[in-house]
Order: structure tokens, then C-alpha cells, then sequence
């Protein structure tokens, strides 16, 4: 059902660590780098266990950006979930974090989870452009939640 290739609208970009002799720093995100004016309207990290994946869903409004710097390293996955796409029906994987520290713009429509394929717990960052149930988390959850569907296409390997 789905072919592996590229997904209109996913960034991905290399994030770089600065290193000195405290440590590292890095850019998550700057508003004269985002592509289609993203605009980040909360944060929030996450932590996921070793061989555990959250998702796949997908969001019908929002728009993530994830930040995948370590500890360990994820992979992640997505569909192009959206039939006026001019990609529908594309899947990609690219393994993120530690060894390859990646910011992930997934837009609306597409698709999404991640795995932590490491041997620590990992670290995710998300600066998505809605916040989680609205307003004062006043409304519905814009969220798809494909991982509850036994029969669902969107299958991690």
C-alpha cells in the first residue's frame, strides 16, 4: 500500500551540537529557518524506554516539530496519509538522535511514530504549532490514534 520515498512538506534538517569543555549546546529551532511559517505555540519533552514506540497517529490541524538529539537514537516513520498530496502513499524512515541529531517537521495529514531503537531511555522534544486540546485545553484532542487499530497500514517494522 505504501511506496518508500519522499513526503511533501516533511523538513528534516541536522541540528548541531556546539561542543566546549562544559559540554554541548544546540539550536533547537529559529524562526528564520522554519519553512511555511511554522509557528511554535508550546514545548513539551518526552521520554520513551528502550525498544518502545509511541504512535503511529496522526494529527488533522497540527503540524509537529521534533527535535531528536539524544540520548539514544529513534526511529521514525511516516506516511503521507493526504489523497490531494502530491506524495500520497509515500512512507519514510530515517534513524534520529545520538549519532544523528535531527529536527522532523511533520505536517498535518501525515502519519507518524517513533521508535527508540537504542539502549537507553531517549529524550524527544516537540515544538508543535497548536496546542494540546486548545485553548485552556477546552477542546477534543486533534490526534488520530492509529496504534489502537490492530489492522491498522501504518506498521512499524
Amino acid at each position: 500500500m505504501f511506496r518508500e520515498g519522499p513526503i511533501d512538506g516533511v523538513e528534516l534538517r541536522s541540528l548541531k551540537k556546539y561542543r566546549d569543555e562544559r559540554g554541548w549546546l544546540v539550536e533547537l529551532f529559529r524562526s528564520d529557518e522554519l519553512l511555511d511559517s511554522h509557528q511554535v505555540v508550546m514545548a513539551y519533552v518526552s521520554m520513551t524506554l528502550p525498544g518502545t514506540a509511541r504512535g503511529p497517529h496522526e494529527h488533522r490541524d497540527q503540524a509537529d516539530l521534533f527535535c531528536f538529539l539524544g540520548p539514544s537514537s529513534f526511529k521514525l516513520y511516516m506516511w503521507d496519509n493526504r489523497p490531494q498530496s502530491p506524495t500520497y502513499r509515500n512512507r519514510m524512515t530515517v534513524v534520529v538522535g545520538e549519532d544523528n541529531p535531527q529536527l522532523a517537521r511533520i505536517p498535518p495529514g501525515v502519519a507518524h511514530a517513533y521508535k527508540n531503537v537504542g539502549t537507553e531511555p531517549g529524550l524527544v522534544y516537540n515544538l508543535p504549532d497548536r496546542l494540546y486540546r486548545g485553548e485552556r485545553r477546552a477542546e477534543p484532542v486533534d490526534e488520530i490514534r492509529h496504534e489502537d487499530d490492530a489492522q491498522t497500514p501504518f506498521q512499524l517494522d
